[in-house]
């Protein structure tokens, strides 16, 4: 893809996400566009980078591990992928938020490598918003209990909620889990845990996040929006 490419659809884009926030009655400067960059070579980050963003979210530790020396050191990096608990080391002192905490014991395992770095790492509890299989995700039901569970341990912060909605070819369709996920949300603020912030709802991706945008996205994670299909050969 010619770098032009990327910045036009970064900018097309960009113009979706004023247009739904303006829709929905909402300030466009309240969303942050994650460009979501797994199996993308460091040359396509860079023009991404070049064309304004800053917020890279990857799957694969691994994928941020060769990345992260490659490129510019204000850049924020999201882990948006499954995360096993023995890699959490590796990326305890890059990473700028974790969005796919599903576990006490992933939670756990944040927390004593947050205390090694000397930091606070803002997590995102995931929940399978339609009850797949094939994803990962605490269900709905079970969500406040393991908040509840996670809030007391240091050195990271509950921020929010992250969802992967249900692959479909009409985004409508998945409105409906935008709307749950609010609602839980609202539902786990008016509740006041300690250490509880829910400011941060990640949820929708290049096929679906102007209705997540719509639906109270603070967060959405387009990749194949900007960078065209993924190229699974690589990494």
């Amino acid at each position: 893809m010619n770098s032009y490419m990327i910045k036009d659809n970064i900018e097309k884009v960009r113009n979706n996400i004023i247009k739904a926030a303006e829709r929905a009655g909402r300030d466009p400067g309240d969303i942050t566009l994650i460009a979501v960059s797994k199996t993308k070579p460091v040359d396509m980050l860079k023009e991404a980078y070049d064309a304004g963003i800053r917020d890279f979210g990857e799957n694969k530790v691994q994928e941020i591990l060769d990345k992260y020396d490659k490129l510019p050191g204000d850049i924020r990096w999201h882990m948006i992928g499954h995360l096993q608990t023995n890699k959490v080391k590796y990326i305890s002192d890059k990473v700028c938020m974790i969005h796919s905490v599903d576990s006490l014991k992933l939670a756990t395992e944040i927390s004593k490598h947050a205390l090694k770095a000397g930091r606070v790492i803002p997590i995102l509890i995931e929940v399978n918003v339609a009850n797949e299989e094939s994803k990962f995700g605490v269900s709905f039901d079970a969500c406040e209990a393991l908040i509840r569970d996670i809030a007391p341990l240091d050195g990271i912060k509950i921020s929010g909620l992250m969802a992967i909605a249900p692959y479909t070819d009409d985004p409508e369709e998945n409105r409906i889990y935008f709307k749950r996920l609010k609602q839980l949300s609202v539902d786990i603020t008016s509740k006041n845990i300690d250490n509880i912030t829910m400011g941060v709802l990640s949820m929708g991706m290049t096929g679906d996040y102007e209705v997540a945008v719509e639906e109270g996205a603070s967060h959405v994670r387009v990749g194949t929006g900007i960078f065209g299909e993924r190229n699974y050969a690589i990494g």
